[in-house]
Order: structure tokens, then sequence, then C-alpha cells
């Protein structure tokens, strides 16, 4: 007889998956030291220099669900392998690149693997003994965060001191690192459920998505009230709900909005936009603080390479808390961990309207609202896959991280235009006044408070005793039949 296949090393697999993570991230955040000096380097205009950017966002947000999908029918090993691959080659590619054609055409490639994620968590489900299920997420989830917190001050170095180029190939070769360890270490689960591909569903979710997110992103290049721009949004809300209905009649939906529409659900990924907003508008508002002049009267007047330094922190602290997160979760449920982190978060946004004036505050306000990022994100994979199938895990899990990318759109989106329209003239130039600050602050803060609120809704139910051959998370939620 043939030997069995070597059972999975827990802490190997998470210790693995939780790399891919960060790698991706990473992958996100190299670009922001030289956001600037793009239309110089490609030899464009700034508006189409800004495209660099936008192909990662809409890559992202159109693979992170179908790749989901297609994890969960054909394998969600394989679909993370395929992912891996995808932001290796957009490096290469990127790397290569002196030009904007092929640099936004790296950049889409590396956006092509934003499911890294969502997949790794549905991976985890599957081969993780139960007791370790909540933890292993929670780190997971907080993967995010590492890598874009590490990512800056790394990124900002390189800039600096290297070619532009050595970013790329940073990112490439931290892929393949990822993708030797995934081959060598994580097991392919049998956990699948074939079946025939929702194509026209897959077209119509990635036409919707790219109409909505390209309003949201260049509107404000474009004019809010431009034709374009309400073109954009009247396309995307006709084709969404014409998608929406084929879902809903289709034998095998890409995404299956019944199972969406359920509370549990339902409600933690409306709660996870509000989350995803409060997270980005951090991130938007504390680099500029730090990188203003002094003769503002608020900016602290900072280098890049000091900002990603001071930034740096935030990510181990929301590394930090993903353990407690669960821990909380297994005691409490994961309903009320969601809770507490947004109260966190908006604590730490409260707690910035008034401390603005050093570099410490800075850091102390970066880490608070980390914490609170750190509970709220660890938190919302367990309600996820407490209320759905193991078959759907990839595809619940890809949603929910759309949903968080949805809130961060929205907030560049809000941000920029308070920064935009709130100004004070400094030697000619027209700079972002503190109180628009503090009122980005105040909305990161309400969005905050609106997850809260959000997530009181969510259904709060111990686990039912399990049926035979099953085994449930610990500190995963799950509802009865009544509220499905």
């Amino acid at each position: 007889m043939p030997a069995s296949p070597a059972p999975p090393r827990p802490n190997a697999v998470v210790a693995v998956l939780a790399l891919a993570g960060i790698v991706v991230a990473l992958m996100q955040t190299l670009v922001i030291p030289i956001i600037p000096e793009l239309p110089k380097l490609l030899d464009a205009s700034a508006s189409d220099a800004a495209w660099a950017v936008t192909a990662t966002l809409l890559a992202s947000a159109v693979a992170t669900p179908v790749v989901g999908r297609l994890g969960d029918m054909f394998g969600k090993r394989r679909m993370l392998l395929l992912s891996l691959v995808l932001l290796i080659s957009g490096s290469v590619v990127c790397g290569l690149s002196d030009a904007l054609v092929p640099m936004v055409a790296g950049r889409a490639l590396q956006g092509l693997s934003a499911a890294v994620i969502p997949l790794g968590i549905s991976i985890m489900r599957d081969e993780l003994p139960a007791e370790r299920l909540a933890g292993a997420t929670a780190v997971m989830s907080a993967s995010l965060g590492v890598g874009g917190a590490l990512g800056l001050p790394a990124a900002a170095l390189i800039a600096d001191k290297l070619d532009w180029h050595m970013l790329f190939w940073l990112s490439g070769a931290l892929g393949v690192v990822s993708l030797v360890l995934v081959l060598a270490l994580v097991p392919e689960s049998a956990v699948r459920t074939g079946g025939r591909f929702d194509l026209l569903g897959g077209i119509g979710m990635a036409a919707g998505l790219a109409s909505l997110l390209l309003a949201i992103s260049k509107g404000g290049d474009w004019g809010w009230s431009s034709g374009t721009t309400l073109g954009l949004f009247a396309a995307a809300v006709v084709i969404l709900l014409v998608w929406g209905w084929w879902e809903l009649h289709t034998t095998e939906p890409l995404v299956d909005l019944r199972t969406t529409a359920r509370r549990q659900v339902l409600f933690t990924n409306l709660a996870s936009v509000a989350i995803g907003f409060s997270m980005f508008a951090m991130s938007l508002v504390l680099p500029q603080l730090l990188q203003l002049p002094e003769a503002t009267g608020y900016g602290l007047g900072r280098s890049l390479l000091t900002t990603g330094l001071v930034m740096a922190p935030s990510g181990l602290v929301m590394m930090a808390f993903a353990p407690v997160s669960a821990k909380v979760s297994k005691a409490r449920g994961p309903k009320v961990t969601l809770m507490i982190g947004a109260l966190i978060v908006a604590a730490g946004y409260g707690l910035n309207i008034v401390l603005m004036a050093e570099v410490w505050h800075l850091v102390l306000v970066s880490c608070v609202i980390s914490a609170g990022i750190g509970f709220a994100y660890g938190a919302m994979p367990s309600l996820i896959m407490g209320a759905v199938p193991a078959s759907e895990t990839a595809a619940a899990n890809s949603l929910n991280t759309l949903m968080r990318s949805l809130g961060t759109s929205v907030a560049s989106a809000i941000a920029g235009v308070i920064l935009a329209q709130m100004t004070i003239d400094l030697g000619g130039f027209a700079l972002p006044s503190e109180n628009a600050f503090k009122v980005v602050m105040a909305i990161g803060a309400g969005a905050a408070l609106l997850a809260f609120a959000i997530a009181s809704f969510i259904p709060r139910h111990r686990p039912a005793a399990p049926a035979a051959g099953t085994a449930p998370a610990d500190g995963v939620e799950t509802e009865p039949a009544s509220v499905r």
C-alpha cells in the first residue's frame, strides 16, 4: 500500500500562509515612496501615471471573489499558488519596465494576487485542528497590516538608496520564497465543490466593480459631477442589479447571495466596509501630518523614511494583538471581539484629534488604532466561517476581503475631497489645513462607531452540538436555521 501523506504541521502551515499574506500586502505598499516620481520615471502625465495604482486596485477587486470561488471549486492551494505566480510575474514585468504601459500591466498582474489572504484563511479552516483555527485566522488577517506597515520604511529606504526597480525585484524574490514554501509545507485540501464556473457572473461582477471603483478612485481627477464619473456610477448600479438577478437565478452562482444575505454574513460584511474605511483613514492622515512642513504649525517636517519608521510599529501591534483577539473570541465570541475592536479604533481617532503635535503622539495613535484593527480583522473570518459551509469558505472570505477593500476605496475618495477643499496657503501652495485632518479623523471615528453599531445586529449564538464527524472551530459562532 502507498504511504499516506504526512499530516500537515500546523505551525509551519500558519507561518507560511502568514508570510504569503505579508508579501502580498508588501506588494501593495512598495510603490508609495515613488508615486510622486512616477510621471518622470515613466515619462507620463501625473493622471496617467496614477494608473499604476488604480490598475492594482481594480485587478484585486475583480480577482478576489473570482479566485476565491475557483479555490472552493478546484482547490484552494492550487489557486494560492496561481496567485503567487501572478505576483511574481507582475513583479518581473514592473522590474523590467521604464514605460507606462508595461508598468500598468505589471501592477495589474500583481493586483490579481490579492486573494492570497482569504485563500490562506480558508486553507486553515480545512487543515488545522479546531482549537488552533481562531488564533491562526487572526494572525493571517493581521498579515495585511504587518506587510503594509513594514513595507513603507523598507520601500522608502530602497527607493532612496537604490534603483527604484529594486522595489519590484524584492517583491518578486519574496514571492518566489513564498511559492517554494507553500509547495513544500502547505497541503492541498480535499474540501472542494467542483462544478461549473459562473462565467457570466464573473464578467458581470468584474464590469460592475470596475465601474464603481473607477468612479470612486478617479472621480476627484475627472470631477464628481462630470459625465464620465456619473455615467460610471450609473453603469455600476445597473450592472450590479442585473448581476444580482442572474446570481439568484443561476444554478451554480459565483456568489451565493442567499448565503450572503444571512444576518451573520450580511452584518459582518457591512461592518467590514466601515472598518476598512477606518483603517485607510489612518493611512492617509498620519503620513501627511508627519511630512508636511513645520511652517504650517501642525506638520512635523519628517522624511518619508522617518514616516515609514513611525508607522512600522503599528503592524507589529496588529500582529501582537492577533492572539489576544483569538482568546477573546474563544471566551466571548467573535461578535464581541469585533465590537471591542471597533471601539478601540474610534478611541484611537478621538485621541488623534487632541494628540497630533509630536512624533510620539502619532506613534501612540497608530498603535491604538492598529490594536483595534487587529481585534476586528481577527474576528471577521470567524464570523464568516461560522455561517457558511466549508465548501463555500474561500468564496465567502474573499467577498469579506472585497468589502474591506470597498471601504478603503471610499475612504480614499472622501478623505481626498476633504483634504483638497479645506486648505491653507503656504508660499503659494495649497496644503490641507489642520481642521481638514481633524474632520477626516472624526469621520474615521464615526465609521468605527458605525461598525460597532452594525456588529451589534450580528446574531450571538454559541455553536450547537456538532453532527457526527464534524467539529466546529472554537470561537466560531454559528446561526440557527431560524435566522438563516
